[in-house]
């Protein structure tokens, strides 16, 4: 495979797991817009379930060299900080 294959290969699947994290950034923004409501435990629970599976696809992609180990958890530490601001904001409108 030559150089620029490997790096479009690359390129590729990080922009495909950022549109994962993207669609989870989503789901959060739209739980701390509607902060009135009450808390939604199936919400949470598929908030967890596909950060879960986000993880789960950015292992594999670090596993394949497709993805540096540091991008990846950045990735993830962006979502788990904008999950934690939801959790907080929720705590407040208690």
């Amino acid at each position: 495979m030559s150089r620029e294959v490997a790096l479009d290969h690359k390129e590729k699947a990080y922009a495909l797991l950022k549109a994962d994290a993207d669609k989870i950034l989503k789901l959060i923004k739209v739980q701390m817009d509607n902060l009135t409501m009450p808390q939604c435990p199936l919400y949470e629970e598929v908030l967890d379930t596909q950060m879960f599976g986000l993880s789960r696809e950015i292992d594999f992609a670090v596993r394949l060299g497709l993805v540096e180990d540091i991008n990846g958890k950045a990735l993830l530490e962006s979502l788990e900080r904008e999950l934690s601001a939801l959790h907080e904001a929720s705590l407040k409108n208690k």
